[in-house]
């Protein structure tokens, strides 16, 4: 039998295709467009996910027996708020996880509602990116279009809907809508009642494994597949990845070097920091996990590469890079804001401490490095609570420049586990979905079958001490810049 896997990402969704023995026959994507109608705004049509996953589907498909494809799972950009009318046609674009706009919005909730009673409803505090200050800013700005809507969705429930006609979540993507209480696994009323909102209007939560429904005629008939495909609910794209790279169970970290840059910590039992620094959500595995978020890592390379040096050979640009551990150059990444552990949209990114023999790779490194100590901004939270951790998988386009890894290693003084297959949170949705499917007996079962390790970078002690030096260097910057940009 085959499972699929549907990544709903920010600038593509990537589809895989797997056999129950954690086979990947095939891996397909397609690109959308991404809007930004003003600074730090961010927006997508919902339709063109949907377009880009059924075109994905058939170029996956097209060379397998389509009989045999049982299950479909996802992993999907969290956040975003995808607002539907009673017709079931999209209110507005979507607006999505590093979108900014609702600086006042969070500003009310985390100061008149008070960070304490957010956090006791709902195991967080407000960031900008959260869907609930959207659908604050929706109803203060748009309020005829807040007044029409009757779903409120996630990116990747849109798709999970439109295949199988089922309105539903998971309680791994739920968790980031900041209306979920999380350590019961059920919806908030109180936050409800904050955002004027009726459970009516709020998907079904389910764990990330459970089946929700199945392929609705129309789609079986256009895709040529049976109409007993399981649609099962799938998890955030951070979840979801931590699926694919086995971080599961107690105390397990995966770190992944996407558009945004994550830190996952696996747990059993429910936990949140004294300051929320850190994101505290229900786990794709039935469990929790605690996440520090900063929300530009791959996009700072991408934008440092092809904006500014108007290069796509990102491996080239690394190649002339020797010296690590002693660049002069700093570079904050926060080109959308940032989140962990700052939760600050407004700040901007900045290089610091050029001079007259500042090189082309001395920036390189810079962006690289910068992403790296914004990482390490979260671990060192994820420390102060006493989580003992030493090793980190590692995922996403990032992770597939060694130089990256090793200055993560060094910079976060850990040992990074490169996987055999590194593909996020596709591949974690075609777990789920053969979990859903009944071929593994849980989420911890097909981990450990299917994830193996092929290679260790190792933390080196000489240019882990230089690291810590430039590191608390790093820590005062953000403090000297963030007035600058209110």
């Amino acid at each position: 039998m085959f499972y699929i896997g549907i990544d709903l990402g920010t600038s593509a969704v990537k589809l895989l295709l797997m056999d129950e023995e954690g086979g990947i026959h095939k891996i397909v994507s397609r690109e959308y467009p991404i809007f930004f109608p003003k600074s730090g705004w961010s927006e997508q049509n919902p339709e063109d996910w949907l377009d880009a996953a059924i075109d994905g589907i058939k170029e996956l498909t097209a060379d397998c027996k389509k009989e045999l494809v049982a299950g479909i799972g996802f992993g999907g950009q969290m956040h975003g708020l995808v607002a539907l009318d009673q017709n079931d046609q999209v209110i507005r674009p979507a607006i999505l996880w590093n979108d900014g706009r609702t600086g006042q919005e969070t500003d009310y909730l985390n100061r008149e509602i008070g960070k304490e009673k957010l956090s006791e409803c709902t195991a967080n505090i407000a960031f900008a990116g959260f869907t609930a200050p959207k659908l604050l800013w929706m109803k203060k700005h748009e309020p005829e279009k807040f007044a029409k809507i009757e779903k409120i969705m996630l990116p990747k429930d849109y798709l999970a809907y439109r295949l199988s006609g089922v309105f539903c979540t998971d309680v791994s993507d739920a968790s980031g809508m900041l209306l979920m209480d999380v350590k019961n696994r059920k919806w908030s009323r109180e936050m409800l009642e904050v955002c004027q909102i009726r459970e009516s209007q709020l998907p079904r939560l389910y764990e990330s494994y459970e089946v929700v429904g199945t392929l609705v005629p129309a789609f079986a008939r256009e895709l040529g597949l049976p109409e007993t495909v399981k649609i099962v609910a799938g998890a955030g794209d951070n979840a979801a990845a931590a699926i694919g790279t086995g971080t599961v169970g107690e105390g397990r970290c995966n770190i992944s070097l996407g558009t945004s840059g994550t830190i996952f910590i696996s747990s059993k039992t429910f936990g949140v920091d004294a300051n929320n620094a850190l994101h505290s959500f229900a786990h794709a595995d039935g469990h929790y996990h605690l996440m520090g978020c900063m929300l530009s890592a791959g996009s700072c390379n991408k934008w440092w590469n092809e904006a500014i040096l108007r290069t796509k050979d990102f491996v080239k640009e690394q190649e002339q890079i020797k010296k690590l551990g002693e660049n002069q150059v700093f570079y904050l990444p926060y080109l959308m804001g940032e989140r962990s552990p700052h939760n600050d949209p407004n700040v901007r990114a900045a290089f610091l401490g050029m001079s007259m023999d500042t090189a082309r790779e001395d920036m390189t490194l810079a962006v690289l490095e910068g992403v790296a100590f914004g990482l390490r901004d979260s671990l060192e939270v994820a420390r102060s609570l006493g989580v003992p951790i030493t090793r980190t998988k590692i995922c996403g386009g990032g992770a597939r420049s060694p130089l990256w890894r090793k200055i993560i290693a060094n910079v976060l003084n850990l040992k990074v586990d490169v996987l055999e297959s590194e593909e996020g949170p596709a591949l974690g949705g075609a777990m789920l979905a053969a979990v859903g499917c009944g071929v593994y007996k849980d989420v911890e079962s097909i981990t450990q079958k299917l994830v193996k390790v092929t290679d260790t970078v190792e933390p080196e002690p000489e240019l882990v001490a230089k690291y810590e030096e430039r590191y608390r260097r790093f820590r005062e910057m953000y403090p000297a810049v963030k007035g600058l940009y209110r």
